[in-house]
């Protein structure tokens, strides 16, 4: 279901889901069986999982979605459900969401985060490890091998 002064990318797909009113998907996006609350903007590269990969059989799900949350487990009641993002959520780029992930109102979250199975609060910050976290190593010179002297020469 679509809510009026939706605005949706090149390449996105979007099955069974709930985009509230001027929510804005960018390009390249995949959401399955989640609710968009209002004014949300979820930028490109953006996947929404509905299905719990613990699920012996990907095709025909078993296992139950659960949301983790501060005052215990809510279960969902079916083995697909992907995410609830709140009102004016606003992502990065190539973020893997869900299943059972509930984001509050005016979260943000930074690029190449991978969240599920929980809750966030209102007005939270998702970051990742960036580069200038990383580990860098030098690698040790390239030795120039010299030529092996001749056997002639005396």
């Amino acid at each position: 279901m679509l809510c009026s002064d939706v605005s949706i990318g090149f390449n996105c797909e979007v099955t069974r889901s709930f985009l509230g009113e001027r929510a804005i998907l960018g390009h390249r996006i995949g959401i399955n069986r989640t609710l968009v609350g209002a004014e949300a903007h979820l930028s490109a590269n953006l996947t929404v999982a509905a299905i719990s990969m613990w699920s012996p059989h990907m095709s025909n799900p078993e296992r139950e979605i659960i949301l983790r949350t501060p005052d215990g487990l809510y279960r969902c009641g079916t083995p697909q459900f992907g995410a609830l993002i709140g009102d004016r959520v606003q992502t990065g780029n190539n973020i893997s969401l869900g299943p059972g992930l509930a984001l509050g109102r005016d979260c943000r979250v930074a690029s190449g985060v991978t969240l599920a199975a929980r809750t966030l609060p209102d007005h939270s910050v998702i970051t990742a490890p960036h580069t200038s976290d990383a580990q860098v190593r030098r690698r040790p010179a390239r030795r120039e091998r010299t030529p092996a002297p001749d056997s002639d020469a005396c």
